[in-house]
């Protein structure tokens, strides 16, 4: 057969045989594939996926949510805001002044009391602060006799006196004294008491019709001045509430708008800040000046009195006596407001620091005295022992200096004074020994409760000034009355402050845990600030007083509740870099193989509805 017949027989059967080796090839293939699998293989791997993902939604998953889910207890925001914002309570001040007539006939009495009250009212601008008038005799106030006598007078029965509620506190009481000795009326306050004289002669005794006559004008006039000075500090707190006073503000100044402050909390600061404005700026600028020396309110207050000296002597103070004698009575009467704890110390060759110039000799005066610009280095931190704080509370530390006899006696250059106040920290009294008593006999003995008292006396005094007392009116008592009512109302609103800041915080960070610890102290601050206030309205100090310390100290346990501050540093971010390492390996795997069997589900039930759908 020729060459080229063959080629072309060749180029004809090619597709044949290549159409011969593929199905071979396919053959081959279709004898390598694994066996179908078994419905009771499949049945099994389902049911282990089936398994393993009812596991994890019946157990893991509510298990997962129930351990780390975030408590928050339910609080009442709303009546929070409501107190911070200052619409829950608007406190006043009724103070209440008994005028006691002994000798004078009652109805005389009541005629000085009501035409007193009267000119108590024209002149008065702060009605938050009022004073009320009642007559001395017996418990029945002023209201009473006058709605007693209105009865009377048509006709009708009078109740018994009884039912005049009597718990209202004592701010002063008046002695009215008639003396014919006398051309114009007298007053006098008892320094030691609650009480003002007022003596008066025979010829201001006001007729029975008159409304107005110069007595009661001038008892209202000496009322006016006892009490102003604390109707500007109480208008001064008002005014600047609410505002947070612990730092709160910057934690929670994210608050919702549905915790607004409402046109009514608006108008009561506007009108606390018209009756600030009344003020004047001079009064307004020293009392800022006496409240930056003025320590913040604790419960506990720490007394520390040390002696120092450059020399030996004094080798004993007999300071238990000196103590229990000048100073304990003020600790006990403070004792209304805060607890205090006192302690001293002695340190001898204790000299002052090198920093001060040495005293230099006043011949003209005949004493040695100290710059004043060197008072601020006065105290020599590096030797003297004087703890900062001990315990919980501040420390107050009054310290008694005595120079050596050599340059004695030591005063203040500028002022030839021996004493000296560190604001929100302590006292300073250079005791001088005696000038008469030669160097060797002052040697010989040391300090009695005599020779200690000036400088008890003086430390009395800045005890007053960083406790926030006011300088008048100069009654111990009085003034410890009006400390009482200005730590209560700043505790009122303090506490106040709080509770609006937590309930700020509480809606800015809707993932922060909230224990019932935090409800409960809530719970507690609300029902004594709600107590607090209603005392104050009915003149009772000392209970508002106790009630805002419960309340200040459950807000402020609130607030720093330990498991709520932490939660404020694990962002969401933290949780997911925590929890993925961990779900990562066991999640993918289970995801994967549901993935793929729901894949060969949807082939079968795919491939038999196309074999189904075929002719």
């Amino acid at each position: 057969m020729p060459a080229a017949e063959l080629s072309v027989a060749d180029d004809v059967n090619a597709p044949q045989l290549l159409s011969k080796t593929t199905a071979e090839q396919n053959s081959a293939v279709v004898k390598k594939q694994p066996p179908p699998e078994s419905t009771e293989a499949i049945r099994v791997r389902q049911s282990v996926i089936l398994s393993f993902w009812a596991i994890v939604i019946i157990l893991g998953i509510p298990i997962w949510l129930w351990t780390t889910s975030i408590h928050r207890a339910r609080l009442p925001l709303q009546e929070m805001v409501d107190w911070a914002e200052g619409r829950a309570c608007r406190p006043s001040f009724p103070l209440q002044i008994v005028v006691e007539g002994p000798l004078l006939p009652e109805s005389e009495v009541l005629h000085i009391v009501q035409a007193t009250q009267h000119a108590l009212d024209d002149q008065n601008d702060f009605s938050l602060h009022h004073l009320r008038l009642r007559v001395g005799n017996g418990d029945i106030p002023l209201h009473a006799i006058q709605q007693r006598q209105k009865t009377e007078q048509n006709g009708l029965t009078h109740g018994s006196s009884q039912d005049v509620s009597t718990a209202q506190e004592t701010a002063l009481t008046i002695h009215l004294i008639l003396n014919s000795g006398l051309t114009a009326a007298h007053a006098e306050l008892q320094t030691q008491s609650a009480s003002l004289n007022v003596e008066y002669p025979p010829s201001s005794i006001p007729l029975a019709s008159s409304t107005s006559f110069p007595l009661a004008t001038f008892i209202a006039a000496q009322l006016q001045d006892l009490f102003a000075e604390e109707q500007a500090l109480i208008a001064l707190a008002l005014t600047a509430s609410p505002a947070p006073t612990n730092g709160h503000q910057s934690s929670a100044s994210a608050g919702s708008s549905s915790l607004s402050p409402s046109p009514t909390a608006l108008g009561s600061k506007d009108h606390r800040r018209g009756r600030a404005r009344s003020i004047s700026p001079e009064l307004t600028a020293r009392l800022a000046s006496r409240a930056s020396r003025a320590l913040k309110y604790s419960p506990t207050y720490h007394i520390t009195i040390s002696l120092f000296s450059p020399s030996a002597w004094p080798s004993s103070w007999d300071i238990e006596a000196a103590i229990a004698e000048y100073l304990a009575p003020l600790l006990r009467s403070a004792s209304v407001i805060s607890n205090f704890t006192v302690d001293t110390q002695t340190q001898l060759y204790a000299s002052f620091s090198p920093s001060v110039q040495p005293p230099e000799y006043d011949a003209g005066r005949g004493v040695w005295t100290l710059k004043e610009e060197d008072l601020g280095g006065f105290i020599n931190a590096a030797e003297w022992p004087l703890s900062p704080s001990i315990g919980a509370g501040p420390t107050l530390n009054f310290i008694i200096y005595v120079p050596d006899p050599t340059t004695s006696p030591l005063l203040i250059k500028e002022s030839q004074a021996n004493s000296w106040m560190i604001p929100q920290w302590g006292g300073i009294v250079i005791l001088n020994p005696p000038s008469s008593a030669p160097p060797r006999q002052v040697q010989a003995k040391g300090l009695s409760k005599e020779d200690i008292q000036p400088a008890l006396l003086v430390f009395s005094h800045q005890l007053l000034s960083f406790l926030g007392t006011p300088e008048s009116p100069p009654s111990i008592q009085l003034k410890l009355q009006t400390l009482t009512r200005l730590r209560a109302v700043s505790l009122l609103l303090s506490a106040s402050s709080t509770m609006g800041s937590l309930a700020r915080l509480t809606v800015a960070l809707p993932s922060i845990a909230i224990p019932e610890t935090v409800s409960t102290a809530v719970d507690i601050t609300l029902r004594h600030l709600e107590r607090s206030c209603t005392a104050l309205k009915d003149g009772k100090f000392r209970t508002a007083l106790d009630n805002a310390k419960t309340a200040e100290m459950a807000a402020e346990r609130g607030f720093f509740e330990k498991s709520m501050v932490g939660q404020l540093y694990f962002p969401d971010e933290h949780k997911v870099a925590v929890y993925l390492p961990l779900l990562g390996p066991v999640g993918v795997p289970l995801i994967m193989s549901a993935l793929k069997e729901l894949k060969r589900i949807w082939t079968v039930h795919r491939s038999r509805s196309t074999s189904s759908g075929a002719p």
